[in-house]
Order: structure tokens, then sequence, then C-alpha cells
């Protein structure tokens, strides 16, 4: 089949899976009808992304062995369900287990097949392509965040999630029926793996778990992105705390949203020539000025995008660079297991990111040291990354020559 029709089909799933990136949408309604705290509102999302990564390592196992469809079907029916069992709510423990809960362990499901599917078609094109895949992702909050506010202003939050747990099914449905992995032995037209800048050796989580390079790369993972999962949170009502209109701040979403998808795509194709590790590096200088920026320019408009954006930017680099250099360390016969053990450093994000800037907002009336805090946090993820180097793994006897002329290279 053309390798591009995958892409289609991970681009769609994303995208519908992405709209958790917008939850945001739906905090100042549910604070209104129902006596909510911010913080109590923002661990919708908390919980959401703690299992999106729990699951992802399921899932990953589960893809490794079974393929794709399977799990893109698991995951699109039980995200669509989550949004549409939402629409119910009528305590705070229901929202969690319906939006939070089922919806979060139907993207982890979703969210799996994308890269791995892309990895495996295009290692010619692995950073760009994986970044398009991941890049549906964040650009599904830009195009549903909005719809959803104009929806919740003309028929209530309820019929809001009803209405796009149908779109969400719709779309997910397509998205399994296009994504599949290539045949055993693909390799692209015209591309010799011999002359590639990094050839993947296919190790097994076990050999990974013994390389020290994997644990500087999560702990660096949850450092970085901790400043993303605290913005994505809290967007909606930071921009009303920070004076601006209802439009201004659904607006927002859509700024971020292309910060994401374009940091993901962007940056996917720069490291396919750059070096991942170097991309990220330098995506970190720029998030450490950003997040202080953005709190201390956000009363202006044009600034508060700007800065915004550019945090966006540095958070989607790393969802999309992160998932590039696992198959590129680890190979991709196991890379849905095998990111997904990398991808719990983003859970680990997502729990402390939205909590922090929650109990921010409640302890000081302002988010300001949840900024500050965040720039730190990737400060810190800089300096950890010096020591992340290409793992010299034991794979066995029939890829030991092929691993051993594998260089340093980042």
């Amino acid at each position: 089949m053309n390798r591009w029709l995958p892409v289609v089909g991970g681009v769609m799933l994303n995208m519908a899976l992405g709209m958790f990136y917008a939850m945001s949408v739906f905090m100042l309604p549910l604070e209104k009808e129902f006596g909510w705290t911010r913080a109590q509102t923002s661990w919708v999302t908390t919980i959401g992304l703690a299992l999106l990564t729990a699951w992802f390592v399921v899932a990953g196992y589960i893809q490794d062995r079974r393929g794709p469809k399977l799990v893109a079907a698991l995951g699109g029916s039980l995200f669509s369900l989550g949004f549409f069992l939402a629409s119910y709510t009528q305590s705070l423990t229901a929202f969690y287990l319906t939006a939070g809960v089922i919806a979060g362990t139907g993207s982890g499901f979703g969210y799996v097949v994308p890269t791995a599917v892309g990895a495996k078609w295009f290692p010619d094109k692995r950073g760009l392509v994986v970044g398009m895949m991941v890049g549906g992702y964040g650009a599904g909050s830009g195009v549903f965040g909005p719809i959803a506010s104009s929806l919740i202003a003309d028929v209530g939050w309820r019929r809001t999630f009803q209405i796009l747990a149908l779109i969400f099914f719709a779309m997910t449905l397509v998205a399994t029926w296009l994504l599949r992995n290539p045949p055993a032995g693909y390799r692209p037209a015209g591309w010799d793996p011999s002359l590639a800048k990094r050839a993947g050796v296919d190790v097994q989580a076990r050999e990974m778990l013994r390389t020290p390079t994997f644990y500087v790369l999560w702990i660096a993972y949850a450092l970085g992105t901790t400043a993303g999962t605290m913005v994505i949170s809290q967007l909606v009502p930071f921009a009303r705390a920070a004076g601006h209109s209802v439009a201004i701040a659904a607006f927002a979403i859509t700024v971020g949203a292309i910060g994401s998808a374009s940091g993901r795509v962007l940056s996917g194709w720069l490291s396919d020539h750059l070096g991942r590790l170097n991309t990220i590096r330098t995506l970190l200088v720029v998030s450490a000025l950003a997040m202080p920026a953005l709190f201390l320019f956000r009363e202006n408009v044009a600034t508060f995008y700007l800065f915004l954006g550019l945090v966006y930017y540095c958070y989607g680099t790393q969802l999309s660079v992160y998932a590039s250099t696992s198959a590129d360390f680890y190979g991709t016969k196991n890379v849905g297991f095998n990111y997904g053990l990398l991808l719990l450093a983003w859970g680990a994000a997502a729990v402390f990111g939205p909590s922090l800037g929650g109990a921010v907002y409640v302890a000081t009336g302002e988010y300001r040291w949840a900024f500050f805090i965040g720039a730190a946090m990737s400060v810190a993820a800089l300096v950890t990354l010096t020591f992340a180097r290409q793992p010299q793994t034991h794979p066995a006897p029939a890829v030991a020559g092929i691993q051993s002329g594998l260089g340093a290279r980042s």
C-alpha cells in the first residue's frame, strides 16, 4: 500500500485524541455549575494523561505482537465512550471516571499506534513522519478546542460532550482502517540502511533498561515536559486571570495547538539533520526563557500569544523527538513497548504539572511561581541531557556486528 495512507490514519486518530489537551474549555462551566475549585477540575487532566502513559505501555506490548488495528479500535472506542458518558456527570467522581479514566485509557491505547507505525514505514524520514503523527495530537486541540467553546456557548457543556463523542468515534473508525504495519523486511525504495546516519538495533526492554542513557532520557523527559503539561491544564483559566476575554482565551488554545504541532513536525524534521539530542537541548533553552516571559508579558495579547506559542513549540518538540530517539537507540521491532516505558516520564510530568499549576493558584491567587519553577525544570532537563550517549547494548549475536559499528552520536 501507499505508505502515506497510514500517516493520514495516524494524524486523524491523534487529532481526535488530542482534544484531551483542550479539556480546560470545560473547567469554567463545570466550576460554575457545581461549585468545584480550580484544583479539583485540574485533576481530570492529571488523571487522563497519567493513564494515557500507563496504558501506552500495555497497548504498546499488545501492538508489537498483534498489530495496530486492534489497539487503535480499542483506543478510539474508549475515548469516544468516555466523552459521551462525561455528558451525564453529576459529581466530581463521575467526571474523573468518565473524562479522566475512560477517555484517558482510550487515549493511551490510541496514541501508541501512529508513533510505532510511522517509525516502521519511514526509517528514512523517521523524525519528520513521527513528528507529523504526534503533531496530529497537538493540532487536535487547536481544531476542536474552539469548536467545543462555541458549542458550549450555544448548546451547553453536556451536549458538547455528546457531539464531540460522535465525531471522534467516526474519525477513529476511519483511522483504524488506514493504519497497518509494513510487511516484514520492508525497506523504502532507494533506501540503504547501511548508509543511514542512525541504524537502531532491535533490542528488548530488558536490554534497554540496562543502558544508563535510558534513565538519563527518562529524567530529562519528565523535567522538560512538566512546563507544558502545567500550561495545558490551566490555559483557559490562566488567560482569563490575565484579563483576556473569552474569545482571546479560546483562541489561545488554537495558538498553543499550532505551536505544539509545529514543534512536533518541524523539530522532528530538524532532528533528522541536526541530531535528536541536539534538537531537544536547543529547545530546552528556549523553553527556559519563554516560560517566565509568558507570565511577565501575559497582559498584552500579542506577547501572550507569542510566548504561549513558543512554550507549546518546545513542549511539542519533546513529544516528537524523544519518540524518534527511542526508535534510533533501541530499534523499531519493540518500539511500542520500549517507547511506552520512556513515555512514563511524560506521565510523571502529567501528574506533577497540572497539580503544580492548580496548587500554586490556590495558594497564591496567581500563577507566577508555577512558571518560574517550570523554567527551572527546563534548565535541569538540559543539564541532565549532557550525560546522554548512544547506548552500548548487548543484542543477540546476529546483530552484534551492526551494534559494534554504531558510534556515540546523538
